[in-house]
C-alpha cells in the first residue's frame, strides 16, 4: 500500500498546505510593506551617567477631602439661599443669622473668638492649597520611565519586603527591620556571629545592588544599623 505523496502546491486528499509565519528575508519583498507598520517603539534609556529620577510622581485624587468640602459648601450656600428667600418672601431671618450678625457687629477684631475664627479659617485654606500643590500618595516610589507610555510605581512596603529578603540572605545576619521611604531607606539588623563591621560592609554592598535592580527614579539613601543580639540571662 503506498503512501500518499505531497507536493508543494497541493496534496492528494484534498490536504493543502498552511502557510508558515516566521520573519522575512533580508531584502524580501515583505520588509518594505512591513516596515511601516510595525515599527519598533523607541526606547527612552538614560546613558549611563544621566539622571533617571525624571519621571513624575502619581497624584492623588483626594476624593475624601474633596467630598467633605463639597458637602460644606453645598450645606452652606442651600442654608444662605433658603434664608434669603425666606428674607425677601416677608419671613424672618433665622435665629442663627441674626445671632451671627448681632454677634461680628458687637465683637471687635481682636476678639479671642474672633482670631479663633480667622486662624480656624486659615488653616482650612492653607490644607486646602497643600492638598491642591502636593501630589499625594507618599506609599508609591515612582520608578524610572524607560519607555514613552509607561508609568510605574512601586510600593514602599513591597520594596522593603525586597530590601529585607536581601538582607537575610547575608551571612551573619540574625533577623532585619528595613523602614522605606521616599528618600531614605533605613535597615536595622541583628548579627549573631562575625565581626559587625564586616556583616555591615556585606548588608551595605548586598542592599545597595538591590536598590538598584528596585529600577526607581529616585534612589533613595540607604543607612545601615547593626548590632548584637540580646544576651539571655
Amino acid at each position: 500500500m503506498s503512501e500518499p505523496s505531497y507536493q508543494d502546491g497541493g496534496t492528494e486528499h484534498g490536504t493543502q498546505r498552511l502557510p508558515v509565519v516566521g520573519p522575512p528575508e533580508p531584502g524580501g519583498p515583505d520588509r518594505d510593506a512591513s516596515s511601516s507598520s510595525h515599527r519598533p517603539v523607541p526606547a527612552t534609556d538614560e546613558p549611563a551617567g544621566g539622571r533617571a529620577g525624571r519621571a513624575g510622581r502619581f497624584w492623588s485624587s483626594r476624593r475624601v477631602p474633596a467630598a467633605l468640602l463639597a458637602l460644606v459648601v453645598l450645606g452652606a450656600s442651600g442654608l444662605f439661599l433658603y434664608d434669603v428667600a425666606a428674607v425677601r418672601a416677608d419671613h424672618p431671618a433665622m435665629q442663627w443669622r441674626r445671632s451671627l450678625a448681632d454677634g461680628l457687629a458687637e465683637r471687635s477684631l481682636d476678639d479671642v473668638w474672633v482670631l479663633t475664627g480667622a486662624g480656624a479659617a486659615a488653616a482650612l485654606g492653607l490644607w486646602l492649597l497643600l492638598l491642591a500643590l502636593t501630589p499625594g500618595l507618599r506609599s508609591l516610589l515612582t520608578m524610572s520611565r524607560k519607555h514613552p507610555g509607561v508609568h510605574a510605581a512601586l510600593d514602599r512596603t513591597a520594596a522593603a519586603l525586597v530590601l529585607r529578603d536581601r538582607a537575610v540572605e547575608v551571612s551573619g545576619v540574625q533577623s532585619v527591620r528595613v523602614t522605606s521611604r521616599r528618600r531614605k531607606a533605613t535597615v536595622r539588623a541583628v548579627s549573631h556571629f562575625r565581626e559587625l563591621d564586616e556583616v555591615r560592609a556585606d548588608l551595605h554592598s548586598a542592599l545597595t545592588t538591590a536598590i538598584g535592580e528596585l529600577g526607581l527614579a529616585r534612589t533613595p539613601k540607604l543607612t545601615v544599623h547593626v548590632h548584637r543580639a540580646a544576651k539571655k540571662g
